[in-house]
């Protein structure tokens, strides 16, 4: 935390040499800053309250490697980088970057992110032993991996067809229980290595990749992981997205997501993290997981000045064993939030959420929606 202050403090002392006012409205605007200086970056500070690590924090920088331009309505960012890292007050700890690039005026995306992690995490489910819907296994993950997605544009539609891949390498033990890490190491072993190729497909005809205002995204994505990927596990999953952003009038927008996972084709063992999870605002990561997994939710954003943004959303998820038994119960989380245009050449916005469950509440910094 002392080096991520100081970093803050030599950012901005930094920035007083730079005018960071748009000429327009004489507001905070970073737009020239990312643009016209080749070390310019965007602080992100990661302020983590999640309710599965506790609190702590971090900072990454957002490079944008270019000034992006407009092609029939839609805003194509230009490359962009980021790299950073942070911690939790319960030894939870991160590093880790990655980055976009688009060729032949967003015909080809191509995403690549890899890094370190030592995470101490609470796992309520799981089919070795030890694991109940009530009582949680402290454990400990520390590992390395990465992963990357080529996708290439149908003609000119807004179509997406690709690849993805996926590696880690990971070790795993059970802080709290003895008996329970035995078990494991003899039947997960002392590490594990997780392996997967997939198959992509999206639509995209969203105005803005950094602010959608309006537009539909969708998303599929089937991943086999096995040992003849170099991996110790054999299982499959399938992952469906989708955004829909829709102005209602010039100050109002309603945003509506969903998402389904499923596990399928899966060994008799598999490690605690490998499961499908419950991922919205409030609830703790890895809190409730199954084989299949749905969330669905609804954010209504108010354009209160051409900079500011108010919000509030709601969400519901559900895990279980299979599609057939999802919502029969569900977790429901909600809150608000701002948002500020930090740097109007880019459409980019950042900003703060506080979102609430039942027995939880958590603060994230965004970037973006944070749908």
């Amino acid at each position: 935390m002392k080096k991520t202050l100081l970093f803050m403090l030599f950012f901005c002392c930094h920035a007083q040499a730079i005018d960071l006012t748009d000429p327009e409205d004489g507001m905070l605007d970073m737009s020239s800053y990312l643009q016209d200086n080749p070390y310019g970056f965007l602080p992100i500070p990661v302020v983590i309250t999640e309710p599965a690590v506790g609190y702590g924090g971090g900072l990454f920088g957002l490079f944008l490697h270019g000034k992006g331009k407009q092609v029939d309505g839609q805003f194509i960012p230009p490359a962009m980088s980021a790299f950073g890292g942070g911690g939790t007050e319960n030894g939870t700890w991160f590093v880790g970057g990655g980055h976009r690039h688009t060729w032949q005026d967003d015909h080809i995306r191509y995403l690549i992110a890899g890094g370190y992690a030592d995470i101490n995490l609470d796992i309520y489910s799981g089919d070795v032993a030890g694991f109940s819907r009530n009582k949680a296994i402290n454990t400990e993950t520390k590992g390395y991996g990465g992963t990357q997605k080529l996708l290439f544009r149908v003609g000119d539609s807004p179509v997406f067809v690709g690849a993805s891949q996926f590696w880690a390498k990971m070790d795993i033990s059970a802080n709290n229980n003895p008996v329970i890490d035995r078990l494991w190491q003899q039947v997960l072993g002392d590490s594990s290595t997780s392996s997967a190729l997939g198959i992509v497909a999206e639509y995209d005809t969203t105005d803005n990749f950094f602010w959608p205002g309006k537009g539909v995204a969708l998303s599929g994505e089937y991943q086999f992981y096995g040992q003849f990927l170099g991996g110790d596990y054999r299982y499959d999953v399938l992952t469906l997205d989708g955004k829909f952003f829709l102005p209602l009038n010039p100050t109002w927008t309603l945003s509506l997501a969903g998402n389904y996972q499923m596990l399928s084709q899966q060994d008799a063992h598999l490690p605690p993290m490998a499961r499908p999870y419950i991922a919205l605002r409030g609830i703790s990561r890895y809190r409730y997981q199954d084989d299949a997994v749905g969330t669905v939710q609804a954010q209504l954003g108010w354009q209160v000045t051409p900079r500011w943004i108010l919000q509030g959303f709601v969400g519901a998820g559900s895990a279980a064993d299979s599609t057939g038994d999802l919502y029969h119960t569900a977790e429901v989380a909600w809150g608000s939030g701002f948002r500020y245009l930090v740097a109007r050449e880019y459409g980019l916005h950042t900003g703060i959420d506080v979102a609430f469950s039942d027995h939880e509440q958590a603060v994230y910094f965004n970037v973006g929606s944070g749908l």
